[in-house]
């Protein structure tokens, strides 16, 4: 498979289009060709424009939500509509495109509801797979300033944002909303989605399609409850 890793790849509708159907003329998306391709998406593609990816083999989406909360979306300028997802996502669950979906705990106005409200969006969106991510105020972006104005940072090295063992860590809280809270909300994600009937028979499916999507699975699974024991020591 080949992954355009572009974030702003599907900015320009009528470039991706073209991308598209370049694929397609090199057989992508015909029978017996034996590659897929995939890219980052913004979740406002139009069907239309899905469409045309998908003829011309587009296999998975790698789409950032961030968060199920519109406010957020709004204060981190996502300039995402939560209506335009929700059908960005069903037209790409009718028409066979996986996607991969991104989400980030911690962002400014963050509340225990809201990191609710993700959740259940998440679940709502039942994509193919997902990540849950910490926010990251990297020095020199817009996050960063405002927790330095604001004081949102628990640790004074500002730019401290991994545990040693390399484990994303919290750094930043916000009134009655802890780090701790936070990162323990990120174990809490992921076991509220995967461990459902429908990611669980979505696995097994694939395991028993493929042997090596098996082995492939279960080193995941393994490395998934060892990484959510080793953030548990970390608390």
């Amino acid at each position: 498979e080949i992954f355009f890793d572009d974030d702003t790849l599907t900015d320009d509708i009528d470039r991706v289009e073209k991308l598209a159907i370049a694929m397609g003329e090199l057989g992508f998306g015909k029978p017996g060709f034996p590659l897929t391709w995939s890219c980052n998406a913004k979740a406002n593609v139009p069907r239309k424009t899905l469409e045309i990816m998908k003829a011309n083999g587009c296999r998975l989406l790698l789409v950032g939500y961030e968060s199920g909360n519109q406010q957020i979306l709004h204060n981190i300028k996502k300039g995402m509509r939560i209506e335009v997802a929700e059908r960005f996502t069903r037209d790409c669950h009718e028409l066979g495109i996986k996607i991969h979906g991104t989400f980030i705990l911690g962002l400014p106005g963050e509340t225990p509801e809201t990191i609710r409200q993700t959740v259940e969006f998440a679940k709502e969106l039942d994509v193919f797979s997902l990540q849950v991510s910490l926010a990251a105020p990297y020095p020199g972006t817009e996050l960063y300033e405002q927790a330095k104005l604001n004081g949102w940072f628990v640790k004074k090295d500002k730019t401290d944002l991994i545990e040693g063992d390399g484990l994303q860590q919290s750094t930043l809280e916000y009134p009655g909303v802890s780090k701790e809270f936070i990162f323990e909300e990120v174990e809490r994600f992921y076991r509220q989605y995967y461990l459902r009937p429908k990611p669980i028979l979505r696995i097994i499916k694939t395991m028993l399609e493929d042997k090596d999507v098996c082995v492939r699975r279960l080193r995941e699974g393994y490395e998934f409850f060892k990484s959510m024991a080793q953030r548990r020591s970390d608390l």
